[in-house]
């Protein structure tokens, strides 16, 4: 297939650039692995669209402080993305500044703190907190790093809404945005319905905006994510299974997560990188239905939902969405996608 394959025109007054009022508030597209047609809904729909013994499969993925504004030591202004901490002193950084930072410079950061640019590799710089550490200069000086189609400033509000309820292991850039849909009453709700929970980790990077830029799918080279699946998730998974039970994954970082330990056939416990890039095509191994929400034209999610419910299916859901004027992108509406055929 062709990367032009999922265009879509998107109004931009569609992008929705604050959360709503409640977290639970927002619309949801359901649509059903026995119909053609998506259904309009309600995101407090969803509980009945589940059932005891499934289980919902959540990231719970915490968004670091990631963004550092400053000055070299020369005067030119830098922005920088922590993309990966690496040890408390060191990380992997994205600088944008009108000329790149050469090894051995020196960042001033607004708020405080010094950072030294030790090495570059391709896009990323490997830098050094001087007489302090990593989380600490974050913690200290960091913004919350709203993806690039919000058109404004962070502010005190995405502190917790651009954040998961669930949310405890630090280490994202971006939240695993499905999973802002759920209130703590809701998981409770859910809880008391007989329908289990589970956890994965997956630390979302900044290459899950960056588009797609050659023309054939398949030449591709996917962005790396760090992914935990511990064994008893396997084994909730297993009995999920065996109870005749639904695996539901909240979010695509959720889907990739458990099908990173399930490129085997059967899911193992993981822990590592993955590139794994899900196009049209690819059988699922451990993943029934998901809860989703609207991805960026041409973009690596898009065609991981489109390889879960069809092409065609996916991409008229896009137009009607469009139509019908839902809220797109990370504090916009969501999709309960119910998988074509058995895993």
């Amino acid at each position: 297939m062709q990367t032009s394959d999922f265009h879509y025109e998107l109004p931009d007054e569609l992008i929705a650039q604050f959360p709503t009022r409640n977290r639970q508030d927002s619309r949801l597209l359901h649509l059903p692995a026995g119909a053609q047609e998506a259904v309009d809904r309600q995101f407090t729909d969803l509980p009945g669209l589940l059932n005891p013994g499934d289980l919902l499969v959540f990231n719970d993925t915490r968004v670091m402080r990631a963004r550092l504004y400053g000055q070299k030591e020369s005067g030119g202004r830098v922005e920088l993305l922590i993309e990966r901490v690496l040890q408390p002193e060191q990380g992997l950084a994205h600088i944008k500044a009108s000329k790149s930072p050469k090894p051995g410079s020196r960042i001033l950061l607004d708020g405080g703190g010094l950072l030294e640019v030790l090495d570059r590799a391709d896009d990323l710089f490997l830098v050094a907190a001087v007489e302090s550490d990593l989380p600490s200069l974050m913690a200290q000086s960091g913004h919350i790093p709203l993806p690039p189609y919000i058109s404004r400033d962070d502010e005190a509000l995405d502190v917790e809404r651009y954040q998961t309820v669930y949310s405890r292991r630090e280490g994202a850039v971006a939240a695993p945005t499905a999973g802002l849909h759920f209130g703590t009453e809701m998981l409770s709700l859910l809880e008391a319905m007989g329908i289990e929970q589970a956890h994965v980790t997956l630390h979302v990077g900044a290459g899950t905006f960056r588009p797609v830029r050659v023309d054939r799918l398949e030449d591709h080279v996917m962005h790396s994510e760090y992914v935990e699946v511990s064994a008893g998730v396997c084994e909730q998974v297993r009995a999920t299974r065996a109870r005749g039970g639904r695996v539901i994954a909240v979010g695509t970082t959720s889907v990739r997560s458990l099908e990173a330990a399930s490129q085997e056939g059967e899911i193992k416990p993981f822990y590592g990188d993955t590139r794994l890039f899900i196009t049209p095509g690819y059988a699922f191994h451990s993943v029934d239905a998901m809860v989703t929400n609207f991805h960026l034209p041409e973009s690596t999610l898009l065609m991981l939902v489109a390889a879960f419910s069809g092409y065609d299916r996916i991409m008229a859901a896009y137009r009607h969405a469009v139509e019908r004027r839902y809220r797109f992108f990370s504090y916009g509406d969501a999709m309960f996608l119910e998988r074509i055929g058995k895993v």
